[in-house]
Parts: C-alpha cells; structure tokens; sequence
C-alpha cells in the first residue's frame, strides 16, 4: 500500500458515512454544520484520505442517526468472498453504488414495491439482464426462455 492511499478500512468508514448522509437527503455542508468543521473535510472523511476519530464519529453517527458501529457493518453476502481484503473491496463497491443518486433512487422505488414475490422477479430480471447466476434459482437450461410474467 502507497503511502498516499487511504486505508482501506477508512475508505470502508467513510464510503459507509456518504452513503447514509445521502440516503437521508443530507449534504456535506449540514453534515459539516452539525460537526464545526468544514464540508472539505468531509470530503475527506468520506474518501478515507482523514481517518475518523472516535468521538469524531460517534458525532456523524448521532447526526446520520445511526449507532457507530453502522460504518462497519458489511454485508452478509460478503462473507463468502476471498478474505478480509476482498470483502472491504466488494463492500466499497457496493457502498459506491449504493451511495450513487442511481443506487439510491433504485434503492427508493425497490422499496415502494410491497410484493415480495415481484421482488424476486424483479432480482431475477435484473440478474439475467446482468448475464450472472441467480442466487435463488436453479440455472437456466441452454436455450430454454424465461416467459414467466411478472405480474403472477
């Protein structure tokens, strides 16, 4: 690791603080506000180039309303990856995206859609379209279709 980059985990702890400032609607400037610092020094927070002090961060946890241990939480489908590196890689990855006004208005409307059998299809849709395997269905035969409706 250069000296210059960030620390995987603080890039991890600050990908993680964007990711839930954006999905309340929060700028860097409030966020900055609500600390007494300036908003490029969230900037920097959240690239992992600062690290983020203890207290530091129990304040953005109060202010993002979330518990500090929040900005450590990976996901489950992490754990089966390559080992600690792969898994702060993959869960960068996926903060990035969540953390994306794309992720976060896809994030918004999967989440209107109360069906929980049309939130399958959907991931199933969604995957195909992707070209990769379906977590939750068998692989699909050399060419056969899917015509299932997603409506029933």
């Amino acid at each position: 690791m250069n000296k210059k980059d960030p620390n995987p985990i603080d890039a991890f702890v600050g990908s993680r603080v964007r990711m839930r400032r954006l999905m309340i609607g929060l700028s860097q400037e409030k966020l900055a506000d609500g600390l007494g610092i300036t908003f490029q020094q969230v900037q920097k927070y959240e690239k992992g180039t600062n690290r983020i002090g203890a207290s530091r961060l129990q304040a953005i946890a109060d202010i993002l309303g979330v518990h500090p241990s929040f900005f450590f939480q990976q996901d489950e489908g992490s754990a089966q990856s390559g080992g600690p590196a792969a898994d702060i890689h993959e869960s960068q990855e996926i903060s990035s995206f969540v953390a994306s006004k794309e992720g976060i208005a896809l994030n918004r409307a999967f989440l209107k859609i109360a069906d929980p059998v049309l939130r399958k299809k959907i991931i199933s849709l969604v995957s195909a379209m992707a070209q990769t395997p379906d977590t939750d269905s068998a692989p699909a035969q050399p060419g056969t279709r899917h015509t299932e409706s997603l409506h029933g």
